[in-house]
């Protein structure tokens, strides 16, 4: 009897509709119609009898999508991209973070970084190396000002860089589109990415918030280091598979029934990166990277926030990372059957395959385990099966022409099987299984998030001071009203509430009650002037152990002329307690320099309520002003440019282990504009902190930021 299968179910993908209420028994000559509503994720039919006609279907549409844009795979045979098919597991570093760059001895710290990173997630191919936003318009330094800016500069980055690829890591820099508004280059901004690319020996460009890039950076790259691949950030449409590589897969949704990468089905040799980067729950892009033979986005520090991952997702990718790397020819190659074989209900299970062997993913979608009669498929003689999760050889049911493979996955865990004659296997192939059950011997189950928390610096009380040029601050014991805009960097905690779940409400204004319990102190009357500072390293000869960008804007060591009673710019925290010490004097907290500057009717201005342009310098000169130049501005207790000018420091620093950062008050003369991924600049209220991300005196210094110092009474 003739066999007939209709699948109501509705396929659009790459620009092509496919309506499959459609006789599979007969040849497939459907003629596609072009739309534009493109899916990432190709959901499967929930019911398993349609599988095999679904499979049909989407072979037609693969078909039938390289034949309507006239695909070409020409870049994918190239050698110098025969890495990219084996790069699973994608590290996004913040170069900032304390794990990889030791600030107290001054130096990156790779090789530890490596070593503790592997024992937790198994296996990084590659590596981005994060270094702007969220710093980024804070001064007028653009993006590539950043990498230049790091510890050595481009030639220590090189370094780095080479240190990855002896561990047999790619290395990806970062390009930001919307910087647009910061210092400009002398050539375009792609011709600087190649440079830099080429200085540092990178091997990919990370295009933050695009789908894809131009057509002139490949032809650009290819010119300037042959292998080096373009990655976005958002969803790649089908037309530019053939010139890039790779691209994310941020937050893309999936079914019951593990869906199929749209991306990857099409070119088997493109590496997608799962990411959903406020999630606590790890599995479903561990699913669908398993299922799809794709990557994962290894993302904990989110722009200076914590979302590290639980002890179970960890063992999942442990597992993962060595069978895909040691299988990436199987999981790059056509042999591909996505939900092949019998399995239990709520298992599934996807083939690879070539003349060789036979290797299965499972997953278990369920919160329970799965044990006993895993996966049941065609029995081939002279063919041995191993459970390469916990590397071991099994021994089969037979069931007529049927194998029978049993073992046990864990709740929302992972399988996988591997069916071969021993000779097809490799000599190495009982140390790869020995490794692997040593791997799965750690697994650890518990989805509990993994906390850490923020330190504050202890804050070291001054002696009584004479008070010259100070004002005096009576105490106060309340609360203050504090505003940070909603930033990915996040506030005082190692992560905020309003990110978790993605419920960010970014960019907006947040505001908090902080508690205050203030003594008596004296402050500065107006910020430490270039004239103070120098006094103070005539007197004390003092010379920073990091001297990058220091005092940057003065001409050989001199004040530039006319600038003596300008705030002092370009130092960073060291300098500035430095300086307090030598005076006798500490940096103000937050708090009391908020309480300094709008007193106990707790104005949202230094002068009053309502904001006045003519009152501070609000960037109409384009640079800084002398300290007293804005009488009028003055905080009811006589403090001087308390809002506008420069920023200032306070003595707020932090750490949670992976992060460094102080809170910085009263905003500058410099806002840059065009995007709202730029820092907070210009005049703010005097409720308003901003987070500052701390790394390196290089990065840290800028022209825009100063200090004032407080004294204990």
């Amino acid at each position: 009897m003739e066999r007939r299968s209709f699948i109501k179910n509705t396929l659009s993908v790459s620009g092509l509709l496919l309506v499959s209420d459609m006789n599979l028994s007969s040849p497939i000559d459907y003629l596609p119609q072009l739309e534009f509503n493109q899916p990432n994720v190709i959901p499967f039919p929930e019911n398993p009898e349609s599988w095999n006609d679904f499979r049909k279907l989407l072979d037609n549409w693969r078909k039938t999508v390289i034949k309507k844009i006239g695909y070409d795979d020409a870049l994918y045979r190239k050698p110098e991209f025969d890495w990219v098919s084996s790069t699973f597991n994608c590290y996004f570093l913040m170069l900032n973070d304390e794990t990889f760059y030791d600030h107290t001895g001054r130096k990156y710290i790779v090789d530890e970084f490596l070593e503790n990173n592997e024992k937790v997630f198994g296996r990084i191919d590659s590596i981005v190396l994060w270094h702007a936003y969220p710093r980024i318009g804070l001064d007028d330094r653009n993006q590539f000002d950043f990498y230049r800016d790091m510890p050595g500069g481009l030639n220590e980055l090189g370094n780095i860089s080479e240190q990855f690829h002896r561990h047999g890591i790619k290395v990806f820099i970062d390009y930001n589109p919307w910087d647009t508004s910061t210092r400009r280059e002398p050539m375009s901004d792609i011709d600087t990415l190649c440079d830099i690319v080429k200085t540092i020996k990178a091997d990919g460009i990370f295009l933050d918030t695009m789908a894809w890039g131009a057509a002139e950076f490949r032809e650009k790259l290819d010119r300037s280091r042959p292998g080096v691949v373009l990655e976005g950030e958002l969803a790649l449409p089908v037309d530019n598979i053939s010139d890039h590589h790779m691209s994310w897969a941020q937050w893309f949704s999936d079914s019951k029934v593990p869906g199929i990468l749209r991306n990857k089905w099409i070119e088997r040799r493109h590496i997608q990166h799962g990411i959903n980067r406020w999630v606590r729950d790890r599995t479903p892009e561990l699913h669908s990277a398993w299922m799809n033979g794709s990557g994962i986005m290894i993302w904990e520090n989110i722009f200076g926030q914590w979302n590290g991952w639980n002890e179970r997702d960890k063992s999942i990718l442990r597992m993962m990372s060595h069978i895909q790397k040691r299988y990436s020819r199987l999981f790059s190659g056509e042999g591909w059957t996505p939900l092949s074989g019998e399995t239990p209900e709520n298992v599934y299970a996807s083939l690879w395959y070539d003349k060789d062997m036979r290797l299965w993913t499972l997953v278990n979608r369920t919160n329970k385990p799965i044990e006993n009669e895993l996966l049941q498929i065609d029995f081939k003689s002279g063919e041995s099966y191993y459970d390469l999760i916990k590397g071991e050889e099994i021994k089969i049911q037979r069931r007529g022409k049927k194998a029978v493979l049993s073992g046990v996955i864990s709740p929302r865990g992972i399988g996988c099987f591997i069916a071969a004659r021993p000779d097809n296997l490799g000599n190495d192939f009982q140390h790869f299984l020995s490794s692997q059950n040593k791997i799965s011997s750690f697994f650890v189950s518990s989805t509990y998030f993994p906390y850490i928390s923020t330190v504050r610096k202890p804050i070291i009380r001054t002696k009584p001071n004479e008070g010259i040029g100070m004002v005096k601050i009576p105490p106060f014991n309340g609360t203050l009203k504090v505003e940070f805009r909603i930033r990915e960097c996040g506030f005082y905690e190692s992560i905020y509430r309003t990110f978790v779940n993605g419920n960010s409400n970014m960019h907006d204004t947040i505001a908090f009650e902080l508690a205050a319990d203030l003594s008596a102190f004296l402050i500065d009357e107006t910020p430490v002037t270039n004239l103070q500072y120098s006094v103070f390293l005539k007197t004390t000869g003092y010379m920073p152990k990091s001297p990058r960008n220091f005092l940057k804007h003065w001409k050989e060591g001199h004040i530039p002329v006319g600038k003596e009673h300008h705030p002092v710019v370009y130092v960073d925290l060291d300098d500035a307690r430095a300086y307090a010490d030598w005076a006798g004097k500490r940096l103000p907290t937050e708090l009391e320099w908020q309480f300094a500057g709008q007193g106990f009717k707790k104005n949202k201005y230094p002068w009053g309520a309502e904001w006045n342009k003519d009152l501070c310098n609000n960037g109409r000169n384009g640079d800084t002003t002398p300290v007293m130049a804005y009488p009028n501005g003055r905080s009811v207790f006589g403090c001087y440019d308390m809002c506008g000018n420069t920023w200032e420091m306070t003595e707020s620093e932090h750490s949670d282990g992976r992060n460094r950062f102080c809170i910085l008050k009263g905003g500058s003369y410099y806002k840059a504009t065009g995007s709202e991924w730029y820092f907070d600049g210009g005049p703010q209220s005097m409720n308003f902190s901003a987070k500052q991300l701390l790394m390196y005196s290089g990065i840290d210094r800028c022209n825009t930021v100063g200090f004032r110092c407080v004294a204990d009474l």
